[in-house]
């Protein structure tokens, strides 16, 4: 007699279970700042760009030294190619995190605190939708979006309550 197949789902939240335990296991790791912290330490085969300092300038059109803040972005290249922005504030906080390259980068280092509500919203996603596709979390103070495929992917992070006078979503790139 045959054995009744598990629905695709049962599978699913499976596969979603062991990538949660997975992910937190490497959350466990030494700590490092992100988003909502301090810059990233570039880690071990990784170049880091020198920073370039942006001027926001506000909705009323003042000119960009009397108006809101500067932020800086830090480039970073990883061994495997992908790229990563960091946007630090004037007072040395990362509010935004950008990346595109051939892998997705470590993003419980990049997310760092705020891995696990990331993490949260996006089980909730994969087992509404299924396990594939373009994540887009946009959760209480954290918004998170990534893409791509094999070879070629892309995201952004960033707090929403944390951006800078004059600096929108779109900036975080």
């Amino acid at each position: 007699m045959k054995e009744p197949k598990q629905p695709r789902h049962g599978h699913l939240r499976l596969t979603l279970a062991f990538l949660a335990g997975a992910l937190s296991v490497c959350a466990a790791g030494p700590a490092r700042e992100a988003l909502g912290g301090d810059p990233l330490t570039a880690p071990q085969g990784a170049t880091a760009a020198n920073a370039v300092v942006h001027a926001a300038t506000g909705a009323s059109g003042a000119s960009a030294a009397s108006a809101a803040s500067n932020y800086t972005v830090r480039s970073t290249t990883l061994a495997s190619g992908t790229v990563i922005n960091e946007y630090v504030s004037s007072g040395g906080t990362v509010f935004g995190i950008a990346w595109r390259g051939p892998r997705v980068p470590d993003l419980a280092t990049l997310l760092g605190s705020y891995f696990p509500q990331y993490q949260q919203a996006l089980l909730a996603q994969r087992a509404a939708r299924g396990g594939r596709g373009q994540v887009s979390v946009q959760d209480s103070g954290l918004v998170v979006h990534s893409g791509g495929h094999m070879g070629a992917f892309s995201g952004s992070a960033y707090l929403p309550q944390s951006l800078p006078a004059g600096v929108s979503a779109s900036d975080i790139q």
